[in-house]
């Protein structure tokens, strides 16, 4: 069963159901996992961004309290994203200055909020349901193969980056063979205790009340304790690192703000239109992928979270972070740990402002290693064996994409393997179309062959090509009713195609006789065409 989440209505929230005892207790444990796992992949993107660590932070926090408020979605999480690593590195130096790329991201806000008032979110309905279970799949692979390192003691490279291709000259899998050599065993021990507890600590229910991922964060911080001083003692890099502040002039300080004295300067657009797509895409690929494993199945209004990601956009570019997308590591995360309604989001948000303000010292001492468990865990849960089986057993038109996505994305990036697994994808629409425009029936009448074609509901001018060569390869003498009696609509060209040859068949001896074909059909709409099976 599905249920739908409605539009947005600020004086028609249901605010009760987010403070139920029944969710609240999902919901907590749950919003601590997504923050144990958000903190250092806003810190690492930050960092590859070539950004202030400050504003990974605060992305984050705008991205939980601000979009998560604003959000139709109950399982998603928003925050600056790794597939714009790159976007921003760029855009900040070719910009010059850092508060001139923040006006850039303030406009890329409000193109964002133009694209979900102009409805551009329903593009979101017409993935292939093959490529998201691939690209999910292929999410998972690149957390186990980017948390490897973390997990084993080497943290060379940067955190939170997804691309296969690296910064540092290296690449995904040259990264794992590097971190074979330079392996900490204190590391290697804190993160196998840590698998141990995500697997069996669930199993004891009585004891479950405690999650999981806060034990494992606990026992990290013990066992890097034990380990200080002797030969399995950590590195400072193996450890989260987050600001410190010890005032509160010191954190208005890290603020930045947005220089709209260069409003003029063309690349400030330039920059603006390209992330707006870019992070509109991948927020939407992102939600249809969470919608998918919410074990409710509720779905998302794709325009609702347009608009709640642009202003937080606007307010992050105003503030001095980054841009924000919905992120399925993060979302992924959330949905495994049991979370139930968006306070999840919301209160990880919170989390991360308070370990900001408060507790930074005491966040310095989570080992990298602890997390990397988390998210090897998740990852696992995302590209399950079972998955591959499933996939199998629908088809090659539905395997063939679903493989080729997971290849794609992993030895590309997120955008990139997914494009490709959409041409993909599409190429086995196309041919399923192609080859289902009508039925094909012969019967006997004496000596005669009289050959019945009836149309399908949708002809569209993609069945073209399939309908003229069989028209044409109709044996001379034959008797040929086709029948529109089912169809709602025929593409023009075809109804060319058709008209031409019932014009032309006595030159071979078949008489051609139409049957409940108008000379005329009005359009249906785009998405009657998509969606139908002919």
């Amino acid at each position: 069963m599905q249920i739908k989440q409605g539009g947005f209505a600020v004086g028609n929230l249901n605010l009760k159901k987010y403070f139920l005892p029944k969710n609240l207790k999902r919901d907590l444990p749950s919003s601590i996992v997504v923050f144990l796992v958000a903190l250092p992949l806003c810190l690492g993107i930050a960092l590859a961004s070539g950004a202030p660590l400050f504003a990974g932070v605060l992305t984050g926090i705008i991205g939980g309290i601000v979009v998560g408020a604003l959000s139709g979605s109950q399982l998603s999480v928003a925050g600056p994203a790794a597939g714009l690593t790159v976007i921003v590195l760029n855009a900040i130096t070719s910009l010059g200055t850092y508060e001139t790329f923040l006006l850039a991201l303030v406009l890329a806000g409000i193109f964002q909020m133009l694209l979900g008032i102009l409805k551009a979110g329903t593009i979101a309905n017409y993935f292939p349901s093959s490529v998201i279970e691939g690209m999910l799949a292929a999410i998972g692979i690149i957390l186990i193969m980017k948390q490897f390192p973390h997990a084993v003691g080497y943290d060379a490279n940067f955190e939170g980056d997804e691309r296969f291709s690296q910064s540092d000259e290296h690449n995904t899998f040259s990264g794992i063979m590097q971190a074979f050599s330079k392996i900490n065993y204190g590391a290697v021990i804190i993160a196998a205790v840590s698998l141990l507890l995500m697997i069996y600590w669930p199993k004891f229910k009585k004891l479950a009340v405690v999650p999981a991922p806060l034990l494992v964060v606990l026992a990290g911080i013990g066992l890097s304790a034990v380990f200080a001083g002797t030969s399995f003692e950590l590195l400072d890099k193996q450890f989260v690192r987050i600001p410190i502040v010890n005032s509160s002039s010191e954190f208005f300080a890290l603020f930045k703000s947005a220089d709209f004295s260069a409003i003029g300067n063309k690349q400030v657009w330039i920059t603006a239109f390209t992330i707006a797509i870019v992070a509109s895409l991948e927020t939407l690929l992102s939600l249809e992928a969470v919608d998918k494993i919410d074990p409710i199945k509720r779905i998302s209004p794709t325009n609702r979270e347009l608009v709640a990601q642009g202003i937080g956009n606007i307010t992050s570019g105003l503030l001095g972070g980054l841009p924000m997308t919905a992120v399925i590591v993060r979302s992924s995360a959330n949905v495994n740990a049991g979370g139930r309604t968006k306070m999840s989001t919301v209160i990880h948000g919170m989390l991360l402002l308070i370990s900001l303000l408060f507790i930074p010292v005491l966040i310095n001492l989570i080992p990298l290693s602890c997390l990397a468990a988390i998210l090897l865990m998740t990852g696992y849960k995302l590209t399950r064996i079972s998955l591959f089986k499933h996939m199998w057993h629908m088809g090659l038109s539905q395997f063939i994409p679903f493989v080729v996505t997971i290849v794609a994305v992993v030895l590309t990036d997120l955008l990139i393997g997914v494009g490709i697994g959409m041409l993909v994808g599409v190429f086995y629409i196309l041919r399923t179309n192609l080859r289902n425009p009508y039925f094909y029936q012969i019967v006997k009448n004496g000596d005669k062959n009289v050959i019945r074609i009836r149309l399908a509901e949708e002809v569209s001018f993609l069945n073209k090509a399939a309908i003229q060569i069989t028209l044409t390869s109709l044996p001379k003498g034959s008797d040929v009713i086709i029948d529109g009696s089912n169809s709602r609509y025929i593409d023009p060209d075809v109804l060319e195609i058709i008209h031409n040859y019932k014009h032309n068949a006595y030159t071979k001896g078949i008489i051609v006789q139409l049957h409940e074909i108008k000379e005329q059909y009005d359009v249906p709409p785009l998405k009657e065409l998509m969606y139908n099976p002919n």
